[in-house]
């Protein structure tokens, strides 16, 4: 099997609008930094960052792009190879089972590992957060009380970056033509139902987006929230199994003519995967809020709830114990 060429998932509208959606949708609970309008924004332009720093060279180009993607059959199997639910925690395992079949992560795609990796970021960053936002008031020299202030709005940044990056990768796992070997037209594979061999991908991720899907639509479709009770990688790539189940109802939208100007079903369509990865993304944030609960911060680490109980000084952990 061919190896497939990078593309974008979604155009950057669309990662705007899930980016955005998605904090729109957080409850009341979360930081009330991150319910303000400028982060709303700001998670909207930051969602297209992955794709915008792309072509800034061939070793970072070669190291990230197989992490937008991946390639699963009609079976919902990496090329043949493990089903989505049947990958490992670490990609060098993944790498492992893959090259056991003749194949590797880079041919496959490690999209669920991007979308992990950064789910667990932003639960660090939030414990740090929460350590930081306890111990200002709680700190009595004014020096460290100063310091933990300027380190917290740092962090806020991190967590801006954090979101963003989150949400491109959940963005990139909502459309079904990066969870599918028939990621630009159907290809080198049976077609008795006659799906077309067009260049689909930017059509409908880019150009039927842009000029049809508002994020107050996809807001309107965002789900109730699901909670990840079981291993985060399970919970991952189930939602990129259900998005591949949707690669041929794609292609029947498209071969019933959705993509044509002024066809309501591509627009339907385009929404229901956007609001899909809104969905995603606002429970992943939920998911990291609650796991940083567990988390450590600082160096030499201490248990965040050792800070939040006041047992711990957060400060010398957090300015750094070397």
């Amino acid at each position: 099997l061919a190896a497939p060429a990078p593309a974008f998932a979604w155009g950057g509208m669309g990662h705007r609008i899930i980016g955005e959606a998605a904090i729109e949708a957080l409850p009341s609970d979360l930081p009330p930094f991150m319910r303000t309008p400028a982060f709303v924004a700001g998670a909207g332009e930051m969602s297209r960052e992955p794709d915008r720093s792309k072509g800034a060279g061939k070793t970072h180009d070669t190291n990230r792009d197989a992490g937008h993607f991946l390639d699963l059959d009609d079976a919902g199997r990496v090329h043949g190879g493990p089903l989505a639910a049947e990958l490992p925690v670490t990609r060098p395992d993944y790498e492992k089972l893959m090259q056991g079949l003749g194949m590797d992560s880079w041919k496959g795609g490690y999209l669920p590992y991007s979308i992990v990796d950064q789910s667990q970021q932003l639960a660090k960053d939030f414990a740090h957060w929460r350590a930081e936002t306890y111990a200002i008031p709680h700190e009595k020299n004014r020096a460290h009380r100063a310091w933990l202030k300027a380190d917290r709005a740092r962090r806020e940044a991190q967590i801006l970056q954090t979101v963003g990056y989150l949400s491109h990768f959940v963005g990139d796992g909502s459309q079904p033509l990066h969870v599918t070997v028939h990621y630009n037209g159907w290809g080198p594979f049976p077609n008795p139902n006659g799906y077309t061999q067009d260049k689909i991908h930017n059509p409908f991720e880019g150009e039927l987006v842009l000029n049809t899907v508002t994020t107050p639509m996809v807001r309107a479709k965002v789900a109730p929230v699901q909670t990840c009770t079981g291993e985060l990688m399970g919970c991952v790539t189930a939602y990129l199994a259900t998005s591949g189940k949707q690669v041929e109802p794609l292609y029947e939208m498209i071969k019933a003519g959705g993509l044509a100007p002024g066809a309501t079903i591509g627009t339907a369509f385009a929404t229901d995967r956007l609001a899909a990865g809104a969905s995603e993304l606002r429970d992943l944030i939920l998911w990291a809020w609650k796991d940083s609960d567990s988390l450590a911060v600082g160096w030499t680490p201490i248990p965040l709830a050792d800070v939040l109980s006041g047992k711990t000084a957060a400060y010398p952990y957090l300015y750094g114990k070397d």
